[in-house]
């Protein structure tokens, strides 16, 4: 470098010469013009007809293969570029006159070239720097030189887009592996330094990033470092936007990225469409398939339905119904549907449900019937006209006490108010036989929950009905299982048409398992009940009502009173005002073996002249006053004395009216 400095006058005097004079001179002086630039001819000119030896040995550099070392001249020149950095970094610092700037930075910078075009793949040709371009470009260089100009741009887009796939660059990751991504994302999306400007395009970013982070890298300390930085980011913030659109449009950049993401987006929502559509979809029937004949009662639940073919609970035998079966026959909660299911093949993996394949009937009719059918919400309820006697034989007390005062009819919805052991078990058995004696058009239906095992037995031996019973050993979820079944059951009946009775032994409890089951609302009241866990008790004791075109749901539910607990005593309050009719019994009377011990003054039922005739109205009424003089105990006493009487209460009516004197 220093036989470069010492002759300013010859390089400040060829400067000034245009290139094809320089090359004719050189031709003169027997030097070789073929592929040199004019700073090559300068200094070859200057050397006294040797041109500079770097180019033969970038020569040999660029034919080496990419992989191949670069040997002892590699060595020999890293110092060389090491004792100058400063001068290509921070070019407006230091300042020397042209012909010295010149000469003094085309050595570095001709080694710098030599070594990434010996970096390059074959082929590629060596980059050309801005300070080159802007000294020929005024000089009158032909037009061959800015086509070249525009390939080696093209080409070193290409390099640098496959360098960006290939996650940047192994020799700068090296070199800066304790610089930060940052540095490492402006390096490689080819931004400009400060000097350059953005005329040169990403060939020249790429350079000058390059001779950034060997600069940095080569000791200069932190100040470099942080100006290089500061330099790409700025520059790279313009050029980005125009440098990524040809990475972009190779898929390779964001939109790539984005596009990907739809995909797979995609993917995962048509997987999870076809997800539900598998649950969703009907099985397919094979010639060689063997059906299997099943009946139950539906169960329709958030996502999918079941047939439970043994009972109002879940059992190991269900049948999966599609949603897609549920909607396509108009299929309710509480339906009975018979149909076949698919017996498993050999080897085939067992199911935990075995789907649904054929429907046959759906309550005993066709299954395209039943989808105009009306829904129970919208049937118009009416106070109970039709009466629904329990007298049966002259001795059975109980049935013929319960017509005189609180007569029960058709679409009743009654409370049976009873402390503990004071005989409410044996009334409900009483009103069901009763019921089913007097009335075999009625479906009867008795829903026991949380209740002994022995009772359960007890009732299904003496009832003649259907019994739905849930133990006081089952958690709470199973009580409210069947009595939500069991209603909904009630109600596809009545939409029917028919008349249904369901005794219900008894709502405390069952609001006591929705208080357990159901989850809790935060809005506690008196007794430790949630305000959400009476609602549904409230909706199955509701839907009591007597339809007006046909149909009927009578129930009759058992309350719990004088048992200690707050609980009941709320549960109770809630439910006192929502009956229309009321059968109070009296622990006192079944302490002294008095049956039924029936509070004749306190029970009663709301529009009874709907259900009794005029005449028969009056003797009641006449009755009632009579009895109302007394207390519990003596009125009951002389109500079954007279009872006893007669065979039946028309006949005892009439001797009412006999003896008793008239108002």
């Amino acid at each position: 470098m220093t036989d470069n400095v010492t002759e300013p006058s010859a390089g400040t005097g060829l400067s000034a010469k245009k290139l094809p004079e320089l090359k004719a001179m050189a031709s003169s002086m027997g030097i070789k013009t073929t592929g040199l630039k004019k700073a090559d001819l300068i200094s070859a000119i200057a050397g006294g007809g040797q041109p500079r030896s770097e180019a033969p040995d970038r020569t040999r550099r660029a034919s080496r293969p990419a992989g191949a070392p670069e040997g002892s001249e590699s060595k020999t020149e890293r110092p060389v570029v090491a004792s100058q950095p400063r001068n290509e970094s921070q070019p407006n610092a230091e300042q020397s006159p042209a012909g010295q700037d010149e000469r003094a930075g085309e050595q570095p910078e001709q080694r710098r070239r030599g070594r990434r075009r010996a970096e390059q793949p074959e082929g590629v040709q060596p980059q050309v720097s801005n300070t080159q371009r802007e000294q020929e470009a005024p000089q009158g260089e032909p037009d061959v030189s800015a086509e070249v100009g525009a390939r080696l741009a093209e080409l070193s887009n290409q390099s640098g887009r496959q360098r960006r796939r290939r996650g940047g660059n192994a020799d700068g990751e090296a070199q800066n592996a304790g610089q930060q991504s940052q540095d490492n994302d402006a390096s490689t999306s080819g931004g400009n330094n400060n000097a350059g400007g953005n005329g040169g395009g990403q060939g020249n970013n790429q350079s000058s990033n390059q001779n950034n982070q060997q600069n940095s890298n080569q000791g200069n300390g932190g100040g470099n470092k942080q100006s290089n930085r500061e330099n790409n980011r700025d520059n790279n913030r313009d050029n980005n936007r125009d440098n990524n659109r040809d990475f972009d449009d190779d898929n390779g950049g964001r939109r790539g990225r984005r596009r990907r993401q739809r995909d797979r987006g995609n993917r995962r929502q048509r997987g999870g469409n076809q997800a539900i559509d598998r649950y969703e979809a009907e099985p397919v029937i094979s010639e060689d398939d063997v059906l299997l004949n099943i009946g139950g009662i539906l169960d329709v639940l958030d996502s999918y339905a079941f047939v439970r073919t043994s009972g109002y609970l879940p059992g190991s035998n269900d049948a999966y119904v599609s949603l897609s079966m549920v909607r396509k026959y108009g299929l309710r909660r509480g339906d009975v549907v018979t149909g076949a299911i698919r017996q498993q093949r050999e080897g085939e993996r067992k199911e935990k449900f075995n789907p649904l394949v054929r429907l046959d009937t759906i309550n005993g009719a066709d299954p395209e019937q039943m989808k105009v059918r009306p829904e129970f919400q919208k049937l118009t309820p009416l106070y109970p006209q039709e009466r629904l006697r329990l007298e049966t034989t002259p001795t059975n007390m109980t049935g013929r006490i319960i017509d005189l005062v609180s007569p029960i009819g058709k679409g009743q919805r009654g409370l049976i108010v009873s402390p503990p052991k004071a005989g409410k078990t044996m009334i409900m058995q009483n009103i069901a036989n009763a019921i089913a004696e007097n009335n075999p058009e009625v479906h009867l239906m008795v829903v026991l929950v949380d209740e002994r095992p022995e009772e359960v037995t007890d009732f299904q031996r003496t009832v003649a009905g259907e019994v739905i019973a849930s133990t006081f050993d089952r958690p709470a979820d199973d009580h409210t299982t069947i009595s939500e079944l069991a209603i909904e059951r009630a109600k596809r009946l009545v939409e029917l048409g028919h008349d249904v009775v369901v005794l219900l032994d008894g709502i405390t409890r069952l609001g006591r398992a929705y208080n357990l089951a159901a989850p809790a609302s935060g809005r506690i009241l008196s007794g430790g009940v949630d305000s959400a866990a009476l609602y549904p008790p409230k909706k199955f004791f509701g839907a009591a009502r007597n339809i007006e075109d046909g149909g009927s749901l009578t129930i009759l539910a058992t309350a719990l009173i004088e048992t200690g607990s707050k609980m009941d005593e709320v549960i109770f309050e809630e439910f006192k005002g929502t009956g229309n009719m009321e059968l109070r019994l009296k622990r006192n009377l079944a302490d002294k073996r008095i049956f039924p011990a029936i509070d004749v003054d306190a029970s009663g039922t709301r529009r009874e002249e709907l259900l009794l005739g005029r005449e028969e109205l009056a003797i009641i009424w006449k009755l009632r006053r009579v009895l109302s003089g007394m207390d519990d105990q003596q009125a009951l006493e002389m109500l079954l004395k007279q009872m006893r009487k007669s065979q039946s209460n028309p006949e005892f009516l009439v001797q009412i009216s006999k003896t008793t004197p008239a108002e």
